[in-house]
C-alpha cells in the first residue's frame, strides 16, 4: 500500500488536472453557444438552397449542368470534414468509421476513391490508413470562411468536371443537440434527384435570363453553402463533445479523488494503530 505522502502528492496532481478540465468544460460550453448560434443563422438558407436543388433536379430545365447528370461510377469523391483538435471525445472516430465503412463497400465494388480532407484529424488519420489524398485544408478557425475553404473543394470539382470522378460525398457531423452529433455521408453531386415529400409535383421554371447563367450561378451557391454549413456545424459538434468530454472528465477526477482519499484514510489509521500496538507493547514489556 502507497504511504500518505505518496497518496496525498497524487491527489493534489489529481486536483489540479480536475481544475484544468473544468475550465476547459466552461471554455467549450461558451464557445458552444456561439457556435449554435452560427449554425442556427445558416441552416433556413442552407436548407432551402438544397429543396431548390431537389426542385431543379427533378424538372426539366433548357441547360443541363455537368453537375446534375448521372453517368457510371468507377471512381468517387469525398470531402471529408473532421476537427483540427482533440479532446472531443468519439466524434471524429465515429464520423472516420463510417467514412471507411463506406470506402470499404465501394473498393469491393470494383469503384476507387479520392479524398478531399478539411480538418486535421482526419489528414493524420488517412496518411496512416492510406488513400488518394487530393487535398487538404487543416486549421480551420472556429469562425470559418467560405474563401478558406473554396481552394480544396474546387479541386475536387474540377476532377469531377473533367471526369475523373463520377460522384462526389460530402461526411460530416451533424448537430443534434448537446448530447448527439450524427456522422452523415450524403451525395453532393450529381444532383441527387431522389423525391421528398414537398418533390412529389415537380415544379418547372422560366429562367431569365439565360439558364444556362442561371443554373451555373445556383449550383456554385449550393456546394459553397453545404460544406459551408457542414464545417460550421461540425465546429458546433467538437465544442459540444469537448464539453461532454472535459464535464466526464471532471466527475470522474472527483470519484478518482475521493477513492484515493478514503485509501489515504485507511493507510493513515493502520500506521496510527501499529504506532499503538508498538506503544502498548513496549509498555508491557517493560
Amino acid at each position: 500500500m502507497a504511504n500518505a505522502k505518496e497518496l496525498r502528492k497524487q491527489i493534489g496532481s489529481i486536483k489540479n488536472t480536475q481544475k484544468i478540465t473544468s475550465a476547459m468544460e466552461m471554455v467549450a460550453a461558451s464557445k458552444m453557444r456561439k457556435a449554435q448560434d452560427r449554425m442556427s443563422k445558416g441552416r433556413p438558407y442552407s436548407d432551402q438552397i438544397r429543396a431548390v436543388i431537389g426542385h431543379v433536379a427533378n424538372a426539366n430545365p433548357e441547360y443541363r449542368h455537368p453537375f446534375m447528370l448521372e453517368r457510371d461510377v468507377k471512381r468517387v469523391g469525398y470531402i471529408v470534414v473532421t476537427t483540427d483538435k482533440g479532446l472531443c471525445g468519439g466524434l471524429n472516430v465515429n464520423l472516420l468509421k463510417a467514412v471507411v465503412n463506406d470506402i470499404r463497400q465501394k473498393v469491393e465494388a470494383g469503384i476507387e476513391y479520392d479524398l478531399c480532407l478539411i480538418g486535421n484529424k482526419g489528414a493524420q488519420f488517412f496518411r496512416s490508413y492510406g488513400g488518394n489524398v487530393v487535398a487538404a485544408n487543416s486549421h480551420v478557425s472556429e469562425t470559418p470562411v467560405m474563401t478558406d475553404l473554396i481552394g480544396s473543394i474546387k479541386v475536387i470539382l474540377d476532377s469531377f468536371d473533367e471526369g475523373h470522378v463520377d460522384k462526389i460525398y460530402l461526411a460530416n457531423n451533424v448537430f443534434v443537440n448537446t448530447m448527439t452529433q450524427t456522422p452523415t455521408i450524403r451525395q453532393l453531386v450529381p444532383l441527387d434527384g431522389s423525391e421528398t415529400e414537398e418533390q412529389k409535383h415537380p415544379w418547372d421554371y422560366i429562367y431569365e435570363p439565360e439558364a444556362r447563367d442561371l443554373i451555373e450561378g445556383l449550383l456554385t451557391r449550393y456546394i459553397e453553402s453545404q460544406v459551408y454549413q457542414a464545417v460550421v456545424e461540425n465546429v458546433a459538434c467538437e465544442q459540444a463533445a469537448k464539453m461532454i468530454a472535459m464535464k466526464n472528465a471532471t466527475e470522474n477526477a472527483g470519484d478518482l479523488i475521493d477513492e484515493l482519499e478514503l485509501v489515504m484514510n485507511n493507510a493513515r489509521q493502520a500506521a496510527i494503530t501499529q504506532e499503538l500496538s508498538e506503544i502498548v507493547g513496549g509498555a508491557a514489556a517493560v
